[in-house]
């Protein structure tokens, strides 16, 4: 395996000083996401393997390289998971490109993230130097925090080769409502109200189905806990809903596990472009920002989730500037997450994430300058450079 390693700092040396930029890639199923991609491809899917795997302890261990299927596999093996349920977003999806990424599934607002699960990692930094931050338990961080820093990197800061990860039995029970005919200011009051509660409440989504005849509203929540809890909450919150009009449906559990998986590859029907131009937005905003005034879209549905802090809309690229100031104006942010299909690159013009400020780039260029001094990583796929 020390071979392997090798493999990947030897190109990270070469590349420093020979003032080259490589991009890091596993089994590229995002790299759609971020600025237009750029930089010497350094493949890292060769590394791979489960190094350890504790299910008393609930930690594992992985490469970067692993393919994320595995791992998964290997959890549900024991009876356990990784509970912020991380996109693949295509068959060749890697541990390294899922802690890069930083995404996560429809869980997150009550399980928390990525960063969240990471106890430890190694990485090589643009010197090419192979470090460890961390360990295997929650508490043995002194100082900064490094290995959690990489969660959402995007392979700005260094090369990812090993990470532990805490993982969490899968819940005994399960079931998912299907509320029908909640307006979007009634589902998020509703879902702040069970939010105040202590309810297993695990997953949430809300969406218009502007297909159907006449246009519906559906909100759908997903419980997970012990077995009373979430028997005792389906019936308390299908009466909740079902006061404010609702018609709620507990839905079979293999189809509403397809469901929530399609919501987090996002392959369910709203995640189809509506015109050519379209581009998918991600909003990232406080739970309990109100229902948006979306300004002069041809396509204004949403598909909300985790509460109400995660909203998807379609929209061109040049409505960036309105949907940035929007979000701002509730204390979040607008991100350009798929660029549209006829012009992609064009699109990426105005900037992926918004503009940092000028203390937050300042914060980001000396963090990059300490791990990447000679800009091996400097791809600019976070903001253009």
């Amino acid at each position: 395996m020390e071979v392997q390693l090798n493999s990947l700092i030897d190109p990270v040396r070469q590349a420093g000083a020979d003032g080259c930029v490589l991009r890091l890639r596993g089994g590229g199923s995002k790299d759609f996401w971020g600025q237009s991609l750029t930089g010497d491809v350094l493949d890292t899917r060769a590394y791979r393997g489960i190094v350890s795997y504790e299910p008393s302890e609930l930690v594992v261990t992985a490469r970067c390289g692993t393919p994320l299927a595995e791992l998964e596999a290997a959890l549900a093996e024991k009876g356990q998971c990784l509970a912020f349920e991380p996109p693949h977003f295509g068959p060749g999806a890697t541990v390294g490109g899922m802690v890069a990424a930083g995404l996560s599934g429809p869980a997150r607002a009550t399980a928390g993230a990525v960063r969240d699960y990471v106890l430890g990692a190694r990485f090589i930094n643009g010197l090419g130097e192979h470090l460890t931050f961390g360990g295997q338990v929650m508490k043995n961080v002194a100082g900064y925090d490094v290995s959690r820093l990489m969660a959402g990197s995007w392979g700005t800061l260094g090369l990812i080769t090993e990470v532990s990860l805490k993982v969490l039995p899968v819940a005994p029970a399960e079931a998912t409502l299907m509320c029908a005919g909640l307006p979007q200011k009634t589902a998020l009051d509703l879902l702040h109200r069970w939010g105040g509660q202590p309810l297993p409440l695990n997953a949430s989504a809300w969406v218009r189905d502007t297909t159907a005849q006449p246009v519906a509203d559906y909100l759908f929540v997903r419980l997970r806990g012990a077995v009373a809890a979430v028997q005792s909450a389906t019936t308390r919150m299908t009466a909740d809903a079902a006061a404010l009009g609702a018609q709620v449906t507990v839905m079979d559990k293999a189809e509403a596990a397809a469901d929530w998986r399609a919501s987090g590859e996002q392959t369910l029907q709203f995640f189809e472009a509506p015109a050519p131009d379209a581009c998918l937005w991600r909003l990232s905003l406080p739970q309990t920002a109100p229902v948006l005034d979306l300004p002069g879209l041809d396509h204004p549905a949403e598909y909300i989730e985790w509460q109400g802090a995660q909203r998807w809309l379609w929209a061109p690229a040049s409505a960036a500037v309105p949907l940035r100031e929007l979000a701002q104006s509730v204390g979040g942010h607008a991100s350009l997450f798929r660029a549209s299909a006829v012009h992609a690159e064009v699109d990426k013009t105005a900037g992926v994430n918004t503009p940092l400020d000028a203390v937050q780039d300042r914060i980001q260029r000396q963090l990059q300058q300490q791990f990447d001094p000679k800009g091996v990583f400097a791809t600019g796929r976070l903001h253009p450079l």
